[in-house]
Parts: C-alpha cells; structure tokens; sequence
C-alpha cells in the first residue's frame, strides 16, 4: 500500500495562501503559523507547543532562532532553527500586538484558549487550503516544502542531507528523504551535465 503524501506548495500557492491570510480574522497570528510550517518545517504539534521563551532571547525579545524543546515536539525531535528573516519579522510583528492582548506564554493562542491544540492547528491548515481549492496539500504540506527547498539548496551552502535531517527532525535520514519531492526539470539537467 502506497502512502498518499500531502502535497509541496509551488511559490504561487505560497504567495496567494500568504495574500489571503491577510484578510483572515487573525492575520498577523495565521500568517505566523503558516510560516512556523513553510519556513521553519514544524508539525502541527510543535506549532501548538512552541512558547515566547522558545523564540525570545532573555530580553524578552525575538532571538535568531528558535530553540524547540522535547515536551514541544514529537518523540525527542527538539532542535534549534535558525529563523527566516520573513519568519523573525512576522514573529517580531505579532508580539507587538498580542501584548496589548494577551500575557499566554504561548505563540499561538485563541479567544478562549492560551494555548490551542494540535488538531486546531491541522484544522486551520484543511480550511484555509479548502478555500484556496489546493487539492492534497494539509498541514503536512508546509513542512514537506521546507524539507523539499532546504535539500535542494544545503549543498550550496556547504551542507548535506544530515543538516536538513535535524533540521527536520527526524532520528533517521531514510524519513527525510521520503519528505524529498523529486524534481522533473532537474534530473533532466543533471543528465546533461554527466
């Protein structure tokens, strides 16, 4: 039996899933949790669980990275992720505005809750790509495209396949690389650069 994998988002998707967060009832939170999976790969569950002190430095303020913690991740899969500058600006963004609101000491929270569940972050992700009529992506997709672009440039930043596998994660490379989508138009280059 094949396993259906969710789908990576193309750079269009990206931009129009981004473009009509902002017209969302929460746009700075939803477009955090939407970048928290595109560029920075975290499950559903590490989106829930992430708290300030994990993305502030002592200061109270956004730090480089993000340093994920066992109790918020998936088996002992804590790590650290340097942040996007999209990602850090967002973050920065919506803690300017949740303070007005809000003293939770998690990222993402709701009107009735300080902290939401795993499923309310797989909800938001079914709804918004129902909307945006993307067949086969879920809250999987993010983190698949993360995984996708980050092996198809490690190594031109001096990296490989085990740097994107803790970047991920994962305790093994063989998971990693079942995240990988393949990519058509470049192994029709390589073959001509053999």
């Amino acid at each position: 039996m094949i396993k259906k994998q969710a789908k990576i988002l193309s750079d269009k998707q990206q931009k129009l899933a981004l473009n009509f967060l902002k017209g969302s009832r929460y746009p700075l939170r939803n477009r955090v949790i939407f970048l928290l999976s595109l560029k920075a790969g975290l499950r559903a569950k590490e989106i829930a669980n992430i708290t300030w002190s994990m993305v502030c430095d002592s200061q109270g303020q956004v730090a480089d990275a993000l340093i994920l913690q066992n109790v918020a991740s998936k088996g002992n899969s804590g790590r650290k992720i340097w942040l996007s500058q999209e990602l850090k600006e967002a973050l920065i963004e919506y803690q300017r505005s949740e303070r007005k609101y809000s003293d939770s000491r998690y990222v993402i929270n709701s009107e009735r809750s300080e902290k939401v569940s795993s499923a309310s972050i797989v909800n938001f992700f079914c709804r918004l790509f129902q909307e945006l009529g993307f067949e086969g992506a879920s809250s999987h997709s993010g983190r698949r495209t993360f995984i996708t672009n980050a092996a198809k440039k490690i190594s031109s930043v001096g990296g490989s396949l085990r740097d994107v596998q803790r970047l991920a994660g994962h305790s093994s490379l063989s998971t990693t690389q079942l995240y990988i989508e393949f990519d058509s138009d470049a192994m029709k280059k390589i073959v001509e650069l053999v």
